[in-house]
């Protein structure tokens, strides 16, 4: 997942409000959003190489989302990001402490950003940092790089989230993470991945032949818990491959 922006509001009417895109290889095999039938209560998209997800909800008003940290020169970490995902879905363990857990074995993967939520507390870790820390209320984003760092796709979709809260309807949001429109050059973040790539990669929705995004996912709690799902999934160069709508 390389873009999320959510709103969290303890308390509201809607208290938490998503919408995330996952940008991965096409070629990369993927069950799209679906209830897990070895995970009873756990509803999300899978990575079927490796067997995790990037988001999706779990029992007890659960909810978790992740994204990578781009940087080329960082050391690969031998375990697969997408299960720190799966576990917390599947778990028992609270926020806290499973944001603790996961700190102190942050080394065994690839660079990522984590947020995971019970409906009462959402908390967040940044790999690097590996000291989680819970999230007040706001409106937050998250990309390829820490919370809230102001890549000029990350602002522009929470800008656009922030304009949506009193009409936070799925089909507006999945508009918003449907913007192709790239990054001026001279605002592009510097990854160490080239300029080139760094254009491709500075929209909000990303599509070329190998690589972009492949879920555009909404996600609306409301105040008693009861979740609305809406994934859109795609193929190269942005074809449109089908919608799924989920109330759990």
């Amino acid at each position: 997942m390389c873009l999320i922006v959510f709103a969290w509001r303890p308390g509201h009417a809607l208290p938490l409000i998503v919408a995330a895109n996952r940008d991965e290889f096409y070629a990369r095999p993927t069950q799209p959003l679906a209830a897990w039938e070895d995970a009873p209560g756990v509803h999300a998209g899978r990575d079927l190489e490796a067997g995790g997800t990037w988001l999706g909800v779990g029992p007890q008003g659960r909810f978790a989302a992740l994204t990578n940290i781009r940087d080329p020169g960082q050391a690969q970490g031998p375990r697969s990001r997408g299960e720190l995902v799966a576990a917390f879905l599947q778990g028992e363990l609270g926020v806290g402490a499973y944001l603790d857990q996961v700190a102190s074995r942050s080394g065994q993967y690839s660079g990522f950003n984590l947020l995971v939520g019970d409906g009462q507390r959402l908390g967040y870790l940044h790999a690097r940092e590996a000291t989680p820390r819970l999230l007040k209320a706001g409106v937050y984003g998250l990309s390829n790089a820490g919370l809230d760092t102001p890549w000029p796709k990350l602002v522009k979709a929470r800008d656009g989230l922030e304009n949506l809260l009193d009409t936070p309807e799925p089909h507006r949001l999945l508009a918003l993470l449907a913007d192709n429109e790239p990054a001026a050059d001279g605002d592009l973040p510097e990854t160490g991945v080239g300029l080139a790539t760094e254009k491709l990669l500075s929209s909000v929705f990303i599509a070329s032949q190998n690589y972009g995004t492949r879920a555009s996912t909404v996600l609306i709690v409301d105040d008693q818990g009861q979740r609305r799902l809406v994934e859109r999934s795609f193929g190269p160069f942005g074809g449109h491959l089908g919608e799924i709508e989920l109330l759990v």
